[in-house]
């Protein structure tokens, strides 16, 4: 954990113990509502911020937050529950995707959104990997292909076949889309990525215990924010089953990723918006 230099400015400091509350390493201390907060200790720091970002005077030093990297929010601008509430909704896996490149700002705002997630104590060890060349998205596809086509062989070995139908058995319920999807690439067509434009992985070091959490965090923010900029996406569940077929980490190894790939989109500009959200099956909620 990186060293950061942490005090408090007694001058500036209003006594409100806001930072205290925050503070999830409680190294922040403040003895009585009458004298200023102080720091115990900055050696727990995992500079999540939450202490500055709180601070309504400024008077919390942060060595990983100067004043430039600290501002201001506006609420106001914040979108209301009916708007919010509607974007969730209307989110959907459209997977019909039109020839035109994604514009570079809206995908450095999908990656930022993406970044921007909140990670397991705040270690921020997820990484992400931006595909639009054509030659590297075909990679994928015959990286995924190649892991399933190697998986079905065994799935249909007559000696491995009595004992994988009883320790595996959801495997077989998608052989037969496996089978397709090898049939549909060879014909031209693209049943993974649904000839997306742009694919994003998100990856985190094989270290981090949370590193599928994180990054799956990451791509929710992500997903929401292209919602928002009209752009079309899915998660790339097939690729994601193939990588965890993939022991020695091949793709990882051809894309330069270092880590693990743990979520991933493909992206694109829709050929057309859905006009209607539909409901869900109701809630499943157990109250106690």
């Amino acid at each position: 954990m990186k060293e950061v230099n942490l005090s408090i400015n007694a001058d500036t400091c209003i006594k409100c113990g806001k930072c205290v509350k925050v503070c999830p390493a409680k190294i922040i201390l403040q003895s009585s509502k009458d004298v200023p907060a102080r720091v115990e200790s900055s050696k727990g720091c995992i500079s999540c911020g939450h202490c500055v970002a709180v601070c309504p005077t400024a008077s919390v030093i942060h060595s990983e937050f100067p004043a430039e990297k600290v501002h201001p929010i506006d609420y106001a601008l914040y979108p209301t529950v009916e708007q919010m509430m509607l974007l969730i909704k209307a989110r959907r896996s459209n997977r019909v995707f039109s020839n035109k490149p994604i514009p570079a700002a809206s995908l450095d705002l999908i990656l930022e959104a993406g970044h921007r997630a909140p990670t397991a104590s705040n270690q921020q060890q997820v990484g992400f990997t931006l595909l639009t060349e054509p030659e590297h998205i075909r990679m994928i596809l015959d990286f995924t292909v190649s892991t399933f086509d190697e998986a079905a062989k065994k799935l249909k070995n007559p000696f491995l076949k009595p004992i994988l139908k009883r320790t595996m058995p959801m495997a077989y319920r998608y052989l037969p889309v496996l089978e397709r999807m090898k049939n549909e690439l060879q014909k031209g067509n693209d049943p993974i990525l649904r000839k997306a434009t742009a694919v994003i992985l998100i990856h985190s070091p094989k270290s981090n215990s949370f590193g599928v959490e994180d990054s799956n965090l990451a791509y929710q923010n992500a997903s929401l924010m292209a919602e928002a900029l009209g752009i079309s996406q899915f998660y790339t569940g097939f690729i994601l089953m193939a990588i965890r077929q993939d022991k020695k980490g091949k793709l990882a190894s051809l894309l330069g990723i270092d880590g693990k790939v743990c979520a991933g989109m493909a992206l694109g500009m829709p050929q057309f918006r859905y006009p209607n959200y539909i409901d869900r099956v109701d809630i499943d909620l157990k109250k106690l």
